[in-house]
């Protein structure tokens, strides 16, 4: 068995399946980690659904911040911004199943055989990976209850608290949570979060640096998976780390790893012609 991960679809199906194909994947076999963002500003949000739900027992998923905007705006929650892509969902008859399957998705995900996890922006360097799995599972559980979901989707959005307290309760405490899981790029230290800033490494805020490139960050060591920022074209050079999001839907290329080999692979997402990239090492 093959464990291949993704980075960022956003609704671009047909890279996706030409690197499938080149690496000939099979959902019977194989295994798709997905970093999270399947839909939005892409061409196929709809159809990419279809298809992942179609193979779902072939993969494991976390959520993006793309995926969690898509559930607020079913909910009737939160209005669609200018360039999203998902009113073919809202409007789609199996809408519901595919959303249902959606929400029952992981924000962190740990796999113990390889020492591994896989999340979609981060994790802030003051939490050890025990804590950053607790903390996950706190709006996992919301997200998966029918009387609480729609209260946390309503509180989602925006940028404070901008860092962690235990003692914060409620939306508060999950908003922080799901932005350092799926919106964080630059933070300091001790984990308060810049959310304005969002290209490359060079465009940090004084006393902000990346999240990964703390030296007392508590994670590190551990093998690391991550998607989000795209503007880092899939290229990290922390030990260990493995970037995804290599801008696709920006026009650039969607990048497949083979998790145990580090083996990568791209597509041009014009030329939808997959490239063999060097081998690195293994996430």
């Amino acid at each position: 068995m093959a464990v291949y991960a993704v980075g960022d679809l956003q609704g671009c199906l047909e890279p996706l399946k030409c690197l499938l194909h080149e690496v000939g994947f099979d959902p019977l076999e194989d295994r798709l980690w997905l970093v999270g963002d399947l839909v939005n500003r892409g061409p196929q949000s709809l159809e990419t659904l279809r298809f992942l739900y179609a193979m779902r027992d072939s993969l494991v998923c976390v959520l993006g911040n793309h995926d969690l905007h898509l559930l607020a705006v079913a909910h009737n929650i939160e209005r669609m911004k200018k360039g999203d892509t998902l009113q073919e969902i809202l409007d789609a008859p199996d809408r519901d199943e595919l959303l249902d399957w959606l929400r029952m998705q992981k924000l962190l995900h740990y796999d113990a055989e390889r020492d591994l996890v896989m999340v979609h922006a981060g994790i802030p360097p003051q939490w050890t990976l025990k804590k950053a799995l607790r903390r996950a599972e706190e709006v996992e559980q919301v997200l998966r209850d029918d009387t609480r979901i729609a209260l946390f989707l309503d509180g989602m959005y925006g940028n404070e608290p901008a860092k962690w307290d235990r003692e914060l309760q409620g939306v508060a405490r999950l908003r922080v949570i799901t932005n350092y899981f799926t919106r964080m790029r630059f933070c300091t230290a001790d984990g308060k979060l810049d959310l304005k800033s969002k290209e490359g490494l060079d465009s940090a805020p004084p006393g902000y640096a990346p999240w990964f490139s703390h030296p007392q960050r508590r994670t590190r060591g551990q093998k690391l998976i991550f998607g989000h920022w795209a503007a880092l074209g899939g290229q990290c050079d922390e030990p260990g780390v493995q970037a995804l999001d290599s801008g696709c839907v920006w026009g650039n290329r969607m990048t497949l790893l083979n998790v145990d080999s580090g083996q990568r692979w791209q597509c041009d997402c014009a030329s939808q012609k997959p490239e063999k990239s060097p081998t690195r090492p293994s996430a």
